[in-house]
């Protein structure tokens, strides 16, 4: 009976990540056919191929990249989001999440984004965190002086994490890439290597 509890469970963990990935593949697979239907029937009428969705899906997205790439459109795009900055509620969430693409996006990537390890003089517990900023010239006085970094904390199983502003000789960067580091802290660092996975 352990046994075969042992079996299930391990296939379990196997199909979940794949049936969970192609289950979002498939709703979003299914909003863009929908999307493209009801944008290209009235051009095309009753003809239709499956897979147009899917391929209008990505030319939206390009087009989309393509024309906020243009100074003009970036003015535009300002003026659109003036109501998404100025509400209240609105305005924490939008800017938050704003804020995150940003810092993920190929235009806002800059040196001071780092993996490190966080250790504490005198204190064996470590740490995985994103240095985020370097430079406190622009933030309000009362930071305490000397040399510091911004490190984010991330959360495991949510969305979420502290940020803390640390001497810079408490912090080793380690070689891994932010989107490694991020996958990593949501599944609480449960991953094991290839070669133990062989096991």
């Amino acid at each position: 009976m352990n046994k075969l509890y042992k079996y299930f469970f391990r296939g379990l963990i196997t199909i979940l990540p794949v049936a969970l990935t192609l289950y979002v593949l498939y709703v979003f697979l299914a909003w863009t056919e929908s999307l493209a239907l009801w944008a290209l029937r009235p051009l095309i009428g009753s003809f239709y191929v499956p897979g147009m969705g899917l391929v209008f899906g990505v030319a939206g997205i390009i087009a989309i990249g393509v024309l906020v790439s243009e100074r003009r459109v970036r003015g535009l795009l300002s003026i659109v989001e003036l109501p998404l900055t100025n509400l209240p509620v609105i305005k924490s969430l939008y800017s938050s999440l704003k804020s995150f693409a940003d810092y993920f996006s190929s235009t806002g990537q800059s040196d001071a984004q780092q993996v490190v390890i966080l250790r504490m003089p005198g204190n064996e517990l470590e740490i995985v965190g994103l240095v985020t900023r370097r430079s406190f010239a622009d933030l309000p006085a009362g930071f305490l002086p000397g040399e510091r970094v911004a490190v984010y904390l991330p959360m495991g199983y949510m969305i979420g994490g502290y940020t803390v502003f640390v001497p810079l000789e408490w912090v080793q960067p380690i070689a891994m890439s932010v989107e490694e580091a991020m996958r990593s802290s949501l599944i609480a660092w449960m991953a094991r290597p290839a070669a133990a996975k062989a096991d």
